[in-house]
């Protein structure tokens, strides 16, 4: 079973040296360690688009390939690969899936089979074809890197990433043709191949199969030879009518038909360094690819001759013989058949528990593990907490410490001051008494004369008042007993003697 480490054009960052796999962002423009596909260990500029995605693909942890895979259209844009020359013997016809173009989040590094996706990656079919899209309809699964190039490990190529829909005759001249023009034209005039770098790619049409998987407008190639001295590019179109062949072009009328109009090699392969002559050798050699197709065509028009159909059927990938069924043969398939179909009723139903009960307990297992993860975050969050609340209280400390000592400090000053008042008052007291007291006889000298004086004159005007009082009580009677005589008619005259 192969893998596949692949790269999405999308905003997820990922470091090197993580899982195969897994996403890379955006500002990792290459494949990884499927470069060494491309020329100068540089993928084609200006293909960059939200719906790219990349693939290195991998089989038995060795790198075979690299795939630009358009997950709107589910078919590739390109595939990328090292030339090499076909392997003997025949190929698994075994389509694969790649998990982490649907699900991203997924655990699985490997290409797997479909039925073997269906219960472990989520949203499978999202964003790439599938074999059941193929399912009743005129299209086959055509590889734009075909096994009848891959050079040792056939298998790597039977995946859905690396294929597009084709009709049966015209992958049959597609096939034909590239392994015509690898073998013929391109690997013998690049040094047996060794610096020949080979991409071919899909445009996309209005068409699609199941209104999901996108029908190709053409097919193309582009090949560049990095040969010392010698080196040269070249590109090729078919479109997918049946009466189109293949067409030979420059690298940049190419890329002029592709969109996004993208640079396929850096410096166009060279650039002025190319060697023109064996250029016109290679397009010798187109011309003998094109009129043998041109020749298939007028034989097909016909009638297809035993031999053409032995050589292109030897380019398509094996399907099971069909033998020859005698009478007895057929009542014996007619008798088995309920008993193999239910048999085969059986297997399934077995097939179908066994898948639900690895799906439960592998539900019931990612509950457990979900739970004891979020326990062990819960109790990280908690345990990260404690130590930042120990760590602040720890640093606050020293400030705390300080503003106790200053505290303390004011206090003890306070004390201080409160002790030299008291001092001062005590030590205040005694020297006024002694100020009292030795003022004391000065104070009561000086004021015994007042004191005398005061108390002559009280007495002196106690003693005044007393005769005031008794001289004008006397002259107050004289003066009623005058009135009371003289109201009486007596009259009284004094001598001079004074008496009456």
């Amino acid at each position: 079973m192969g893998t596949a480490r692949w790269f999405a054009l999308g905003s997820l960052l990922a470091l090197a040296g993580l899982l195969e796999g897994r996403l890379v962002g955006e500002e990792e423009a290459g494949f990884g360690e499927c470069d060494k596909f491309f020329y100068a260990e540089t993928p084609p500029a200006g293909l960059a688009a939200d719906s790219h995605v990349k693939i290195c693909q991998r089989f038995q942890g060795s790198e075979r390939f690299a795939t630009l895979y358009n997950t709107r259209d589910r078919i590739p844009v390109f595939s990328a690969f090292r030339s090499a020359r076909p392997a003997p013997g025949s190929a698994e016809q075994r389509w694969l899936v790649e998990p982490q173009i649907d699900d991203p989040h997924s655990s699985l590094e490997e290409v797997m089979n479909e039925a073997e996706a269906i219960t472990s990656v989520n949203n499978l079919g999202s964003k790439q074809a599938l074999n059941t899209d193929y399912l009743d309809s005129v299209y086959q699964r055509g590889q734009l890197y075909p096994f009848t190039l891959s050079s040792d490990l056939q298998m790597a190529t039977f995946t859905l990433t690396n294929s597009v829909p084709m009709t049966q005759s015209f992958q049959e001249r597609w096939y034909m043709n590239l392994n015509s023009l690898v073998d013929q034209a391109l690997i013998p005039h690049c040094g047996n191949g060794e610096d020949l770098y080979i991409i071919t790619g899909a445009v996309p049409s209005g068409s699609k199969v199941k209104d999901k998987v996108t029908i190709p407008e053409f097919v193309w190639l582009a090949a560049c030879c990095a040969a010392p001295g010698g080196g040269w590019a070249m590109g090729f179109v078919k479109h997918t009518g049946d009466s189109d062949i293949i067409e030979d072009v420059m690298v940049k009328d190419l890329e002029k038909l592709l969109p996004f109009n993208p640079q396929l090699f850096q410096n166009n392969c060279g650039g002025t360094e190319q060697d023109t002559e064996k250029m016109k050798k290679i397009l010798e050699m187109v011309n003998q690819v094109q009129d043998e197709e041109r020749m298939v065509q007028s034989q097909e028009s016909s009638s297809p001759l035993p031999s053409t159909k032995s050589k292109r059927s030897a380019l398509l990938p094996p399907e099971t013989p069909e033998g020859s069924s005698s009478f007895l043969g057929k009542l014996i398939g007619f008798i088995a058949t309920p008993f193999i179909m239910f048999f085969q009723l059986i297997y399934y139903l077995v097939v179908e528990i066994l898948k639900n009960t690895v799906y439960f307990l592998w539900y019931v297992t990612k509950q457990v593990v979900d739970g004891i993860e979020s326990c062990l975050y819960s109790l990280g969050s908690a345990i990260i907490s404690y130590f930042l609340a120990i760590g602040e209280e720890l640093v606050s400390i020293p400030w705390k410490v300080l503003k106790v000592l200053v505290k303390v400090i004011r206090a003890i000053l306070r004390i201080l001051c409160c002790l030299l008042k008291t001092v001062c008052r005590v030590l205040s007291i005694p020297l006024r008494v002694l100020m009292d007291i030795a003022t004391f006889p000065v104070y009561t000298v000086g004021a015994l004369p007042v004191v005398c004086k005061d108390i002559a004159m009280g007495i002196g005007g106690t003693i005044a008042l007393l005769f005031e009082t008794a001289f004008g009580t006397m002259g107050g009677l004289f003066q009623v007993v005058f009135s009371v005589f003289k109201r009486i008619g007596y009259k009284v005259t004094f001598d001079n003697s004074g008496e009456l």
